[in-house]
C-alpha cells in the first residue's frame, strides 16, 4: 500500500519509560564529561532549558521509580523502549509529515520509491482534519482493486485494530507484509462499516498511464512521483506526440506527490527555461530548481486536480499555471507546501524531517490552502458508477479545445 496488541495508554507508558531511559543515559554521559571539566553539573542544569535539566530529571527519575515499583509487567524490551524514544520525539512536533523509520520500515519506503513492494497495491494519504487515513486509488489489477476498494473509502482498522490518530508509515507498515499473506481490512463507506480481507502480492506500481489522441487530444496519467517516474513520462509523451498529439490533459487526480527529483525533471521537460520551484528554509535560505529549456513543448496543456492532488503534483500544476502553458480544471488541490529530507540513521532506521517551504515561480505559498481551478467542477460520482462518465475529463477536454484553437 502507498504509504495493538496492547493498549493506546500502554504505548504511552512504553515511550515514557524509553525517554527515561535514554535522558538518564545522556545525564550520567553529561556528569562525566563535567566532572572530567572541572564543572560543576548542577550549575549548568539548573539553567539549561534542554530535555536534560535539572527539574526534567528529576521528574522522570520520579515517574521511573513508580513504573519500576509499580508497573504489572516485566517483559519490556529494551529495543521497544528505545524506538519509543525516537519516534516519541518526532511525533512531538505536532508535524504529520516529520516521521520516525525503524529500519524495516525504511526497507519499505525505499521498495516503494522504488516502484516495487509487496503490499495490496492501494493509495492513501491524511485527509486534512481528518484523523484516519483515505484510500485515493488503486493500482490497475492489483488485490486492492479486485477487493472493491473505492477512492475516499476511510480506512479505519487494520486486523481489528483502529488506524485513528496513527501517522501514514505506520498504517502503511501494517498494511504492507509478505507476498501470500492475508491482511484484514475495515473500510467505511458511505457512514457503512466493512470488512474484507486481501491476500497481499508484489506490486509493480505503473506511474503512467496514456492513453491515444483522440481529435489530437492525449491523455496521460501520473499516479506519484517515484524514482521511475521521469523515464515512463518520457516514453508517454514520446508515445503520444508520435501519435498526432497537440493538446495534453495531464491527470494528477489523487496523486500525492513523491520525489521533488523526479517531479523537477518532468517539469524540465514541458517547460522553457527558469525556476520550476523554490524552497526557502527556516532562515530564509532560497534554493532554485530550474528547467533548462531545452525540452519546452509546444502544445496546450490542461491539468485535472482534486483534493488529493498534493506536494510534488501542485509542484508541477503551479507550474504549467505560472508559465502559461495550461490551465487547471477540477476541483482545489489538499496544499502541501512542504519539503521533508530524509536523514538515513547509523543503524538502518531513518528521520523523515520537514526542512523548507516551497513556492512556485510566482512566488504562490500554497501550504494549508492549495492550487484554486481555473475552471471548477466537482467530481459527479453517481455518472461515473452509472456508466463510467466522467465530467471533469470532459470539461477539461473543452477547455483544451479552446486553448489548441489560439
Amino acid at each position: 500500500m502507498e504509504e495493538h496488541g496492547v493498549t493506546q495508554n500502554n504505548e504511552k507508558l512504553m515511550f515514557a519509560i524509553g525517554l527515561i531511559c535514554g535522558l538518564l543515559i545522556f545525564f550520567i554521559g553529561a556528569m562525566i564529561f563535567c566532572l572530567a571539566a572541572g564543572i560543576k553539573p548542577g550549575k549548568i542544569l539548573a539553567h539549561s532549558n534542554d530535555l536534560t535539566d535539572r527539574a526534567t530529571l528529576e521528574k522522570l527519575a520520579s515517574i521511573r521509580r513508580s513504573i519500576d515499583e509499580e508497573f504489572y509487567r516485566t517483559d519490556v524490551e529494551v529495543d521497544t523502549l528505545r524506538e519509543g524514544l525516537y519516534r516519541g520525539l518526532v511525533d512531538a512536533l505536532d508535524d504529520p509529515y516529520s516521521v520516525y523509520y525503524t529500519e524495516e520500515e525504511m526497507g519499505e519506503i525505499m521498495e516503494s520509491i522504488e516502484g516495487v513492494y509487496e503490499g495490496i497495491g492501494a493509495y492513501l494519504m491524511l485527509a486534512v482534519d481528518a484523523d484516519y487515513p483515505i484510500i485515493t486509488g488503486t493500482i490497475a489489477g492489483s488485490p486492492a482493486e479486485a477487493a472493491g476498494l473505492q477512492e475516499n473509502d476511510v480506512l479505519a482498522e487494520v486486523e481489528g485494530e483502529s488506524t485513528k490518530g496513527l501517522d501514514l508509515s505506520t498504517v502503511v507498515s501494517r498494511v504492507r507484509g509478505e507476498e501470500g499473506t492475508v491482511v484484514e481490512l475495515t473500510i467505511l463507506r458511505d457512514g457503512k462499516h466493512m470488512t474484507v480481507s486481501i491476500e497481499r502480492a508484489k506490486i509493480e506500481s505503473p506511474t503512467v498511464e496514456t492513453e491515444d489522441p483522440v481529435d489530437g487530444i492525449g491523455y496521460l496519467r501520473i499516479t506519484e512521483f517515484d524514482d521511475v517516474t521521469p523515464d515512463q513520462f518520457s516514453e508517454g509523451i514520446a508515445d503520444l506526440q508520435a501519435k498526432g498529439m497537440q493538446g495534453l490533459l495531464l491527470d494528477l487526480r489523487s496523486n500525492t506527490g513523491g520525489n521533488l527529483d523526479a517531479v523537477c525533471e518532468i517539469a524540465d521537460e514541458l517547460l522553457p527555461e527558469g525556476v520550476i520551484v523554490y524552497t526557502l528554509d527556516r532562515d530564509g535560505n532560497r534554493e532554485d530548481f530550474e528547467s533548462d529549456g531545452e525540452r519546452s513543448v509546444d502544445f496546450p496543456i490542461v491539468v485535472l486536480t482534486n483534493d488529493y492532488t498534493a506536494s510534488a503534483s501542485e509542484i508541477l500544476a503551479g507550474a504549467i499555471r505560472d508559465y502559461g502553458f495550461g490551465k487547471l480544471v477540477g476541483t482545489t488541490t489538499y496544499g502541501k507546501g512542504v519539503v521533508q529530507r530524509i536523514y538515513r540513521l547509523g543503524d538502518g532506521s531513518a528521520l523523515k524531517l520537514t526542512v523548507e517551504s516551497y513556492f512556485t515561480p510566482s512566488g504562490f505559498d500554497l501550504n494549508g490552502v492549495g492550487l484554486s481551478p481555473d475552471v471548477e467542477i466537482e467530481f459527479d460520482s453517481d455518472a461515473y458508477e452509472k456508466d463510467k462518465t466522467d465530467n471533469q475529463r470532459d470539461e477539461a477536454a473543452r477547455v483544451l479545445r479552446q486553448l489548441m484553437k489560439k
